[in-house]
């Protein structure tokens, strides 16, 4: 697949195919059995014999090959990361460059020139005023560096989230998850115990009661939930939110692991709304593919943090990767040389035109689209999958709609290829 250009689906086996099965087996043995979903499990879930996992071989652009050679179109972007496509010669030309150079540095201690690069080059890029960062290997990494530094400048440990929220699953961003308790349940004992869950959408004197007694110090928000149903915040919802925490003494936090960088058609998704938020976690795309995010917030905020004394309050031995920054450099120039925001506008809205000429509803913008379905949305994904189309449901409950958040090189051939599978695949389900 390295050599050819945007692919179709090509398939030369069933979905999984044999050596993938081979695979899986061996995962079986060694993987902890809560990690992947494989056919033991959901033959009792479901009652479905034949529901392992694929095996990822090569990926480039928006195609995916497995270890059968099959090919498929990837309309996840492998969890939102690959915005600009799999594999983008950009990145990968950073990522090699870097590794003859230096793969490692001592993260607070001693750090390295591609780091410092990447902090003033985010500064650059960031909303208003949000000048200062903090690096990361995860998105729950950012939001665990945000809420640290939420309570540092509030002096209050209560944080406001929404019902559908995800915000990652480590231990500690574990109880800002408003998306399936089944998630933190098993943990409630040693999770975040000051955490207020409101609707989606709540209106001001919602939000007024909650902040009233002055313990939140935090309100957090996606601008468009990725997991919990691809909703965007609701016209001058976000602006209201920002009003009443500053009134209240609260913070603002935005979450745009999934939405930023350009994916809903601006370069961060809260400017949509003309809001600029205390503090802003990003990832997923900022490595290229590599593991890195950042939280970012003010001078201003970020003071509460106060001066290294010589060992930092806040670190991790892999702090500001050397091929993480490095990656995120290559991703930050092609947001801005290829004009990303308006890119994934002009896919976006392709997508959703033909998606709406079928009559199903779609919310989202740009590259970041939910389309309600009148049936479950797994098994409309399991028949995408056997057509050789990669999606994946969101929200939760049924879960009735499908998530769609392409690279943004997806092509017209490749859309209009999808669309056909989706129709086929709706039939089946439905029939």
């Amino acid at each position: 697949m390295s050599a050819l250009g945007p692919l179709l689906p090509q398939l030369r086996t069933g979905v999984p195919g044999p050596a993938s099965r081979a695979l899986v087996d061996v995962l079986a043995r060694h993987e902890c059995p809560a990690i992947t979903a494989r056919r033991a499990r959901r033959a009792s879930a479901l009652g479905q014999a034949d529901d392992d996992p694929f095996v990822w071989e090569e990926a480039a652009g928006a195609n995916v090959q497995d270890a059968d050679g099959n090919v498929f179109v990837d309309l996840t972007a492998g969890f939102g990361v690959a915005l600009l496509g799999h594999r983008d010669p950009r990145v990968v030309a950073a990522v090699h460059a870097q590794a003859d150079r230096l793969l490692h540095a001592m993260g607070d201690a001693w750090p390295d020139a591609r780091r410092i690069a990447l902090l003033a080059r985010l500064a650059g890029l960031a909303p208003p005023g949000l000048t200062q960062a903090i690096l990361g290997l995860s998105g729950a990494d950012a939001i665990d560096a945000l809420v640290k530094t939420a309570l540092l400048a509030s002096g209050r440990p209560g944080v406001v989230v929404f019902e559908g929220a995800y915000h990652g699953l480590a231990l500690g961003v574990l109880g800002l998850q408003a998306y399936k308790p089944a998630f933190t349940d098993p943990f409630r004992a040693i999770v975040h115990p000051a955490v207020r869950v409101l609707p989606w959408g709540a209106d001001g004197a919602t939000v007024r009661d909650a902040l009233a007694d002055g313990q939140v110090g935090l309100v957090l928000v996606e601008p468009i939930q990725g997991r919990g149903g691809m909703r965007p915040a609701p016209a001058g919802w976000l602006a209201m939110l920002t009003a009443e925490a500053h009134a209240a003494g609260a913070l603002l936090g935005v979450d745009e692991i999934q939405c930023g960088l350009g994916r809903a058609g601006s370069t961060w998704a809260v400017t949509h709304d003309e809001v600029v938020p205390d503090l802003l976690a990003t990832g997923k795309a900022l490595g290229g593919g590599l593991p890195l995010s950042a939280c970012l917030g003010s001078r201003e905020v970020m003071a509460a943090w106060g001066a290294s004394a010589g060992e930092a309050l806040h670190t991790q031995t892999f702090l500001g990767h050397p091929l993480g920054c490095a990656a995120a450099l290559a991703v930050l120039d092609a947001v801005e040389a290829d004009d990303l925001p308006a890119r994934c506008t002009a896919v976006g809205a392709r997508l959703a035109a033909g998606l709406g000429q079928r009559g199903l509803a779609v919310r989202g913008r740009g590259l970041m689209l939910g389309v309600r379905l009148d049936v479950p949305a797994f098994p409309v994904a399991r028949a995408l999958l056997r057509r050789g189309f990669v999606v994946l449901p969101a929200g939760a409950g049924e879960a009735e709609v499908l998530g769609l958040t392409p690279p943004a090189c997806l092509t017209d051939a490749q859309q209009d290829a999808f669309l056909g599978a989706l129709d086929e695949a709706l039939a089946e389900v439905r029939a």
